[in-house]
């Protein structure tokens, strides 16, 4: 197991988040955006940068975190956005020696029900997508959000076995904050639940916390308070202690979400200083999690 991060939470500019991971002693990077705009729709010009940067600090890149079929991508619109979204993703992951690449399902009809989501046209996008990354060698990873597979883990489990070769990022926060699909009663998942079905799929894993702060009906994500790890509703301490005990080798990535928010453009503009150093602190409590769990079950 090793620990990464989404350092797009610390800094705007690759230098910015390069100087966060290397400050919390850190040789992995998870890639999202880079001056606001995703490593997928960045120029060339401003990639080569990146990795150059990359390369001459001596950090890897363990995963993209691509927005390819996410919460903002209709099932009812074309799919060629997101083939050429993966595309482009191609050969850069293979600049960066990337293996890993989250992908989503594509976000929830809310005027329809659970059963009504139009699932057979989200498989066969899904096996069209995981089959252009699998035949570069590459790994699509399903993670859990505001999307079809993260209405609740029978989803997603039916994911996986509609769709050959796909694995799972499982987040730990989501399921805490995201309606239970599969109850009436408008309540939100159980952190523990999801994983614990999930586990078996699971390739890689995203790092926050928070307490669900209520239904919202109309908005693509409930209302949530992000917190430090293991001080929410995400079980973040139990999860990362099951992963140690089971086997896992794969990367635990913060994804903080205290003073940046990514899904949310309401978000007050955080004090630079106070958001690269809160990252930094969030590491170094993941890292403490991790060494109490890896103590309890002597690994």
């Amino acid at each position: 197991m090793f620990f990464t991060g989404i350092a797009d939470e610390a800094a705007d500019a690759i230098e910015g988040q390069i100087a966060a991971i290397r400050q919390i002693g850190w040789r992995w990077i998870e890639l999202r955006n880079i001056n606001g705009r995703n490593i997928t729709d960045i120029s060339d010009a401003e990639f080569e940068h990146a990795a150059r940067s990359l390369e001459a600090a001596g950090l890897g890149v363990n995963a993209f975190a691509s927005t390819i079929a996410n919460w903002g991508k209709s099932i009812l619109e074309s799919p060629e956005s997101s083939l050429a979204e993966a595309r482009r993703a191609i050969p850069r992951m293979k600049r960066l020696g990337v293996r890993h690449v989250r992908i989503m399902s594509f976000g929830i009809l809310r005027d329809r029900p659970p059963h009504d989501q139009l699932v057979d046209e989200r498989v066969r996008r899904l096996r069209d997508i995981v089959s252009l990354f699998a035949d570069e060698g590459l790994q699509a990873l399903h993670e859990n959000c505001a999307n079809y597979g993260g209405m609740g883990w029978p989803f997603t489990l039916e994911l996986v076995e509609k769709v050959p070769g796909l694995k799972l990022l499982f987040d730990t926060a989501n399921p805490a904050t995201t309606l239970d699909r599969t109850r009436s009663d408008r309540r939100p998942q159980s952190s523990w639940e999801f994983y614990k079905n999930a586990r078996p799929h699971i390739a890689h894993v995203h790092i926050k916390d928070a307490r669900f702060l209520g239904d919202d009906p109309g908005a693509v994500f409930e209302k949530a308070d992000y917190c430090w790890p293991g001080e929410g509703e995400g079980d973040v301490r139990r999860i990362v202690s099951d992963l140690l005990a089971t086997g896992y080798d794969g990367g635990l990535s913060i994804e903080p979400h205290l003073s940046v928010v990514y899904h949310d453009a309401n978000t007050p503009e955080p004090n630079t200083d106070a958001r690269f150093h809160s990252f930094i602190e969030y590491g170094r409590r993941l890292e403490t999690i991790a060494g109490e769990a890896a103590s309890a079950t002597g690994k």
